[in-house]
């Protein structure tokens, strides 16, 4: 039980520590980023609040059945209820903290806030795993924990730019929620089409999948640099 607890958390913990450390000028409170991690658990369970009463709609069948039940599950399931769950505890946490006064602090805060929810997912599918519970933890920690920590910094970054630069273009609030609802959807779209279409087009969808991956951390990489730079950091 302590050995999947903790390759639950390892991954989480590295990129708390990664994006901790990459506020360099003026890192933020360790008290301020642990109850953002903590609103970020809570976030689960608000999601929660949301997919359910979609699911119960019809929004979403509660197992994809060809592609569009997966567009289905994967967007209505899964992306927007979670993402808009992440920005509601991110936005009450960062609208009157005081601490919350640069471009990179957005970065910072969404992420860890979308690490927070991660955790808790990933101890989730974990111990329902049973005896796959390494093989998950491996495929988990080198995608889907990354991933929420994607999402966050897009999050981040659109809300910095709307927060501080007053001649941000107005689509900027629009791309506050929607590139992590967008880039989230498209993620667990190709997961989930993978696994009702055949062998030959699982095969490429899995490819896809690996380089859209790659190019979503290219894209948080540009994000912090670019934040960083706004802030007056020396990037090298």
């Amino acid at each position: 039980m302590n050995y999947i607890l903790i390759a639950a958390l390892a991954p989480v913990a590295m990129l708390l520590y990664y994006i901790y450390r990459k506020d360099d000028f003026q890192k933020e409170p360790v008290k301020e980023v642990l109850k953002a991690f903590g609103l970020g658990v809570v976030s689960v369970f608000v999601s929660l609040m949301i997919s359910g009463p979609l699911g119960a709609m019809g929004f979403y069948p509660d197992e994809p059945q060809g592609l569009w039940g997966a567009v289905a599950v994967s967007f209505f399931g899964a992306a927007i209820p979670e993402e808009i769950a992440k920005f509601l505890l991110f936005w009450l946490f960062v609208r009157h903290n005081k601490y919350f006064d640069e471009h990179m602090d957005g970065i910072v805060y969404a992420s860890v806030v979308s690490l927070g929810f991660a955790g808790v997912e990933n101890i989730l599918y974990l111990f329902s795993a049973g005896d796959e519970w390494l093989s998950t933890g491996i495929s988990r920690a080198i995608f889907s924990v990354p991933g929420h920590f994607f999402f966050g910094i897009l999050m981040g970054y659109y809300y910095s730019l709307v927060r501080f630069d007053p001649l941000s273009p107005s689509i900027n609030k629009f791309w506050v929620l929607g590139a992590p609802i967008i880039a989230h959807g498209i993620f667990d779209t190709i997961l989930f089409a993978a696994g009702v279409v055949n062998e030959f087009l699982a095969l490429v969808l899995m490819v896809l999948f690996v380089v859209f991956c790659n190019s979503l951390r290219k894209l948080a990489s540009r994000s912090i640099r670019e934040h960083l730079v706004k802030d007056g950091v020396v990037v090298e």
